[in-house]
This record gives structure tokens, C-alpha cells and sequence, in this order.
């Protein structure tokens, strides 16, 4: 793809974010679209943001474990940006009408460094140095594609699906814990709706922070000190509506809740 045609994408997923609807799949468009140029159009995306306003407070991977995997079709991780934008307090009050379309909520580890991080390269054991703290995650994805008719290049394009987020206000310290064995509950308006453990991320949440710089790295973003990174879904999304109250609870770590409105 050329310039024209990314910046042009790029721009039309921005004024559909901030308009609130929905696309056509860009791969039902233009079938030789790739995985970078579908980069390419995210970044773009992100520069109008950006120019609006926005910072870039962290980064995201999606799309890591199977049963996510299965329900959208996508068959390996997809990355974006996280902004100051995209984040809500614990026990948040979340207007669909104002900031989501088709939005779906995922159970997640977050992560807080506190040193920077750049691929390739990066270990495990690098993850777990440069981590300050780890912490229970609501991630509410929302696509602006229509009807979640996504592949991959699509997600990547659309900032990796990414609505908004609220982090639990308990923050601990990684070492303490067995990652891939964190046990996580997920609630829907007071029902358990669904649980995983964090192995449900590509083994261990660790690798799939691994993952995520070194991909990134390869485009020349590095994770910077003090950035939140969201390390992937441990169950399958929820379709969430107005009225709905979501939380969960990460043995021995902590809760987080929301509401929608």
C-alpha cells in the first residue's frame, strides 16, 4: 500500500472512533493488505489522536489466548497503543453512548514498568526485571469494524480493537506470584460468568509481554518506564449493554469493577 491509501485508512478508523460507527472489514476492501501496512495504518490512526489531544500512557496485546481465538477467528496476536484517554477508575461508570459501539469486556493482567524495554531480544526474565507491578485489568474492547467481522490485518489497523480499559487500584509486586497459575473470576452483574488462570496467555503472561515489545521493537517502539502494558484476555470476551456491572477478582491480587451506562 502507499502513503495516500494508509493515511487515508488511517483517517477514516480515526473519524469512525470518534464519530462512533462502524466500517466495512478494510481486508474485504483490499484483499493484499498486510500485516504492516496495517501498522502503518494504525500509527496513523494514533497520529490523529495524538494531534487531538491524546498521550500514549501504554501498550496492549489482544487476541493471545484460544478461546478468543476461536470466538473472533483470529489466529494470532494482534498490538496497539493505550492512551490517557482510555482510562477509567476502578469502579467506573462507563457511557457507551459516549466512548463505545460494540464493546465486549476481557479479564486481564496489567503490568507497570519501571524501566524501559526494547526488542528484539527481550526474555521473560527481562519482562520480570523492568515490571514494577502487576494488577487486575478490565480491557474493553471495541472494534470499529462492523460486526466484528475481523482478521488480522484489521484488528492491527484498528488499534488492536481497543475501546478503553480500568485498572484495579491493588498494585503487587510480580515476583511474589506464579504468574501462569494466577487464578482469575470474571462477573457479570453478579453471576459468574466465566474464569481462567494467566497460563491462558500464550503459556504465561510474561511471554506474551516478551511478545509484545519485540514485535513492537521491530518497528522501532521501545516500552518506556512508568507505561502500563495489558498482557492479554484470560477468558472469552463478554458482550457487554447498558446496565450491565462487571468484576473480577485475581486470587491473592486484588478486584476491578465497572458499570455501563
Amino acid at each position: 500500500m502507499d502513503a495516500q491509501q494508509v493515511a487515508a485508512l488511517g483517517d477514516e478508523l480515526f473519524d469512525a472512533l470518534r464519530e462512533q460507527r462502524m466500517l466495512a472489514p478494510l481486508t474485504d476492501r483490499i484483499t493484499a493488505i498486510t500485516i504492516e501496512d496495517a501498522y502503518h495504518i494504525s500509527q496513523r490512526m494514533l497520529e490523529r489522536r495524538l494531534a487531538d489531544g491524546e498521550t500514549v500512557v501504554g501498550k496492549k496485546i489482544g487476541v493471545t489466548s484460544k478461546p478468543v481465538q476461536d470466538m473472533l477467528g483470529v489466529f494470532q496476536p494482534d498490538f496497539g497503543f493505550l492512551t490517557d484517554a482510555m482510562v477509567f477508575e476502578d469502579g467506573a461508570d462507563i457511557s457507551i453512548a459516549e466512548h463505545l459501539i460494540q464493546p465486549r469486556a476481557e479479564g486481564e493482567i496489567a503490568f507497570r514498568l519501571k524501566a524501559d524495554l526494547k526488542g528484539p531480544g527481550v526474555t521473560e526474565a527481562d519482562v520480570l526485571a523492568a515490571t514494577e507491578t502487576i494488577m487486575p485489568c478490565f480491557e474493553i474492547v471495541d472494534s470499529r469494524i462492523k460486526d466484528w467481522k475481523i482478521k488480522i490485518e484489521d484488528t492491527v489497523a484498528d488499534n488492536a480493537s481497543c475501546g478503553v480499559y480500568v485498572l484495579g487500584t491493588n498494585e503487587v509486586d510480580p515476583r511474589d506470584f506464579d504468574l501462569p497459575n494466577l487464578h482469575m473470576r470474571i462477573y457479570k452483574n453478579d453471576e459468574l460468568h466465566s474464569e481462567g488462570l494467566g497460563s491462558a496467555v500464550q503459556g504465561n503472561p510474561l511471554t506474551a509481554v516478551a511478545w509484545l515489545a519485540n514485535t513492537l521493537g521491530e518497528f522501532g517502539i521501545p516500552f518506556k518506564a512508568g507505561e502500563v502494558i495489558l498482557s492479554g484476555s484470560l477468558a472469552p470476551l463478554i458482550p457487554v449493554v447498558a446496565g450491565d456491572r462487571m468484576r473480577l477478582s485475581l486470587e491473592g491480587v486484588g478486584e476491578c469493577s465497572c458499570q455501563f451506562i
